[in-house]
């Protein structure tokens, strides 16, 4: 039958379009059916559109210290957003043509609409009622539209969307997601930012550096909660010298909006309670799976908290339906969805020794100024799960590439198990510690001890060597500090 396959994705963000092209790589006869844009959230309204913006934000921030670097510039560096914009938005329109390449590449179908299951291995693709941020871009060529669909294995990869708190929901204009706020007609001259978790700091660390009046406002009591405590300290210091204000354990109760601005009430620990005022509010509270409208209730699929219920390979309740990625749970991060997505299919392909992903080597990265990374426990969490710990720690200040790249505030920690000499977990904030991290993920996927990084040559001069000096602190052993 010309609709009936193997296996059928349904979502195509990273874990949709990396579980399609594994799959077709392994024989299996793969579509994917799509709503909006190949590439999904990530792609189109996510981790990379965000990147584009915080580059031009970088640059700027370079400029207006040119000074520090013996240069001089004539006149004032100004931020025309529009063309900030429109830079972010080309880049993501270039990898969307890139994904529907690779699709057409690998043999794997494209179905473009809105994807229901109707019953075992059915699916009822029907038009999408997705109001698209922009226009869509258009079908690749040879793309399958509405009708029946019959797959053996039906993987669900529908990702997630911004989570509103009841009485301040977004409505597009004063208060903003993340779509809005990557694609600003001007800039707000003061803007509130709710919740410091990635998404939040981001957009926050974007705006501060183009010049806006930036403000926090934080639940936890420490900005981008999930991280070591003293690395989010370190940032958070730094964040605060560029003038940026941040409010920890405060929450916003009560948003009123004007004609062109809001005033938000925040109430802190203490029980006081001030107003903010602002042009505009980002609301970075979370994100909540896309679990409408599947057709899950019916199949008797359970969820848990706004996310599908999954074992270790994104099998559900149900035979033959899987899910992967955000909409199966947290973490929520492109990289795990592409993992687990691949996982899953080399099961149902009955591929030896394939094993469950281990969370807890899941990296994390937060891409403000300065950068945050991290891998694995951190100080407080490895104590609490009753690990007596050995730690390391190395600052930026000491390293000569750092202090060269005018780049020398940031520290970098590592986390061992004091018995055994197993690395735990290792936390970094600075520059480029986003591209550092993976080193310590592919020590601790390795079961790399102590002594095989000590023994380890890192290059000089470069900021990795910082890695190997947090090791050797760990041990009393640090040589250049």
């Amino acid at each position: 039958m010309a609709n009936a396959y193997d296996v059928i994705i349904v979502g195509s963000g990273p874990g949709g379009y990396v579980t399609a092209i594994r799959a077709s790589q392994l024989g299996l006869k793969t579509a994917i059916v799509e709503r909006e844009h190949l590439g999904g959230i990530c792609l189109n309204w996510g981790c990379i559109p965000t990147k584009a913006l915080l580059r031009s934000a970088e640059i700027k921030h370079f400029a207006d210290h040119a000074k520090d670097y013996g240069l001089t510039l004539e006149g004032k560096m100004t931020a025309n957003v529009k063309d900030v914009v429109a830079r972010s938005r080309g880049v993501s329109a270039r990898l969307n043509g890139g994904v529907g390449f690779l699709m057409k590449k690998n043999k794997v179908d494209v179905i473009w609409g809105e994807a229901k299951l109707a019953g075992k291995g059915k699916i009822i693709v029907g038009k999408s009622t997705k109001k698209a941020m922009e226009p869509q871009h258009p079908a690749p060529k040879g793309t399958l539209g509405e009708g029946e669909y019959t797959a053996k294995h039906i993987i669900l990869a529908t990702g997630a969307r911004p989570r509103a708190l009841p009485g301040i929901e977004p409505d597009g204009k004063l208060i903003w997601t993340y779509f809005e706020a990557m694609v600003p007609a001007e800039l707000p001259k003061k803007l509130l930012v709710m919740g410091s978790g990635a998404i939040g700091i981001e957009f926050a660390s974007f705006y501060n550096s183009m010049g806006c009046d930036v403000t926090v406002v934080e639940l936890m009591a420490n900005i981008m909660p999930v991280e070591d405590p003293e690395i989010s300290g370190i940032a958070r210091k730094a964040l605060e010298k560029q003038g940026m204000k941040i409010i920890t354990e405060a929450k916003v109760t009560k948003v009123d909006k004007g004609a062109n601005s809001v005033k938000a009430s925040v109430e802190t620990k203490d029980g006081k309670t001030q107003i903010i005022e602002a042009d505009r509010l980002i609301s970075a509270v979370g994100v909540q799976g896309n679990i409408e409208g599947l057709g899950l209730e019916a199949l008797g699929i359970k969820t848990d908290r706004g996310c599908i219920v999954i074992d270790g390979y994104g099998k559900t309740n149900v035979d033959g339906v899987f899910a992967i990625g955000d909409v199966a749970g947290p973490p929520m991060l492109a990289h795990k969805a592409e993992h687990e997505g691949v996982i899953c299919v080399e099961k149902i392909a009955g591929l030896p020794n394939v094993h469950p992903m281990e969370k807890n080597k899941i990296p994390g990265c937060t891409y403000c100024h300065p950068q945050v990374a991290s891998v694995g426990l951190n100080e407080t969490t490895a104590k609490a799960a009753g690990k007596e710990v050995r730690v390391g720690r190395y600052m930026f200040n000491a390293n000569g590439k750092a202090i060269a790249l005018g780049e020398d505030n940031g520290m970098i920690k590592t986390i061992f198990d004091k018995k055994t000499g197993e690395l735990l977990g290792a936390h970094m904030v600075g520059a480029e510690v986003t591209e550092l991290i993976q080193g310590f993920v592919i020590a601790m996927g390795l079961e790399t001890t102590e002594e095989d990084l000590m023994h380890t040559i890192f290059p000089h001069p470069t900021l990795s060597e910082m890695m190997k000096e947090s090791v050797l602190d760990a041990y009393g052993r640090a040589l250049n500090a």
